[in-house]
């Protein structure tokens, strides 16, 4: 009798589950698994962004691919976007913890000052662009105002986006500004997570701020610091909208991104079976890249605690 009980009750658990995830499920389909396969048979042939009944779309097989690893500009793309994930992972997720160990010991005005640094993030990326390209503004921006006091007159102005060599560094210091918000805020919870007590015995064994640091609070983060990564790779990957109001790619691709590779062939070069072409080796690109960051991140997880 119990266990038949049991067994109804572990049915009923699951029936419930199921309904709960389902509209999820509903929604990942068609937010994001159908547009996929849409977009793999749309590069599969030479469909335009305005068809024409006069001359339909053939299905060309693999030809988009060869044609998109054929292309310089997009190997450039390839190349910048990759090389801003590089410098604004570590600036960014390093600023945020610095900010998120600093607020965890404030006492006063604590809400006032996350608030205010969560601010630019929930601000749109567009008004923010449009500040910053002010800011950059060649020769009397603020930028360079600040650069020639603090070479106290000596430095010459710099065109921070229209030289091929700043663009990118430039568009990487806004990026990282505007969105270490959401990396602090995760970092603070994560922080407030951990024990007192293991700081007081620290503290009263004797360690300085360097020992806690990497013997508590380091160690403590791993989940919080595998979770931060991914989604920072995932958005830098994805970087568009601060290149195509400010440098739209330019000077000389220099800042394009595959986003903005994408925009520009499918919009402005009106074929989208190529654009989807090449939306689909952005998302293998990264999902190769999100499943490798995890295993790498587990492994060394599993390691540490074995």
């Amino acid at each position: 009798m119990k266990n038949s009980v049991f067994k109804s009750l572990g049915e009923k658990n699951i029936r419930q589950e199921i309904l709960m995830l389902l509209p999820a499920c509903v929604l990942l389909i068609i937010f994001m698994v159908a547009p996929f396969f849409s977009a793999f048979g749309l590069s599969l042939s030479n469909q335009k962004l305005i068809p024409n009944p006069m001359v339909p779309a053939k299905f060309i097989g693999l030809r988009n691919y060869i044609q998109i690893f054929k292309d310089i500009s997009f190997w450039q793309a390839f190349k910048n976007v990759i090389l801003f994930t590089l410098m604004v992972i570590p600036l960014q997720c390093g600023f945020a913890l610095l900010m998120a160990n600093a607020l965890n010991r404030v006492r006063f005005i604590k809400s006032f000052l996350r608030s205010m640094f969560f601010l630019p993030y929930i601000t749109p990326m567009v008004i923010v662009a449009v500040i910053w390209k002010s800011i950059y503004q060649y020769p009397d921006g603020i930028a360079n105002l600040a650069l020639k006091v603090c070479t106290l007159g000596l430095g010459k102005p710099l065109d921070w986006l229209g030289n091929k060599n700043s663009a990118l560094i430039a568009i990487t210091l806004l990026s990282a500004w505007q969105a270490f918000g959401f990396q602090m805020i995760v970092y603070l919870g994560a922080l407030q997570s951990i024990p007192s007590s293991l700081y007081e015995a620290a503290n009263i064994d004797g360690a300085n701020s360097r020992q806690i640091f990497f013997n508590i609070t380091w160690p403590a983060l791993k989940e919080t610091n595998t979770l931060v990564l991914i989604i920072t790779t995932i958005q830098a990957l994805k970087l568009f909208t601060q290149v195509n109001i400010m440098t739209k790619g330019g000077p000389n691709g220099a800042t394009n991104t595959l986003v903005h590779y994408i925009y520009q062939s499918g919009f402005t070069g009106q074929k989208i079976g190529y654009a989807s072409a090449a939306s689909v080796i952005l998302f293998l690109l990264i999902l190769v890249i999100f499943l490798v960051q995890n295993k790498l991140l587990r492994g060394k997880e599993e390691k540490s605690r074995d």
